[in-house]
């Protein structure tokens, strides 16, 4: 799902918002998350999981296609850590699909 598609959803659920609002209202929630995250925060959503930073120290890769090294800095990845419901939801409710086009 991407985000106009979110929006579309949104606005069938809720036939009394405009979609301009619940646009804004994503755009908004996005940004808040972005910015807690980006200055180090944690964001917990209840049942679905949560948001945190992880550090990741220097070390020294390999291109795959040269095998030549290439140093990699210090940085920080985001990390989602899903929370109890989804992780039952998607354990016991999700048939498996095969993604392979063949």
């Amino acid at each position: 799902m991407v985000r106009s598609q979110l929006i579309e959803l949104l606005a069938q659920e809720f036939e009394g918002l405009s979609t301009k609002d619940l646009e804004l209202a994503v755009k908004l929630l996005q940004g808040q998350m972005i910015d807690t995250l980006g200055h180090g925060g944690r964001i917990e959503i209840r049942g679905f999981g949560s948001f945190s930073l992880h550090y990741r120290r220097p070390k020294l890769a390999r291109n795959p296609k040269t095998g030549e090294s290439v140093p990699l800095g210090e940085r920080h990845v985001v990390h989602f850590k899903p929370g109890k419901d989804l992780r039952q939801l998607v354990d016991n409710g999700m048939p498996l699909v095969d993604n392979d086009p063949d």
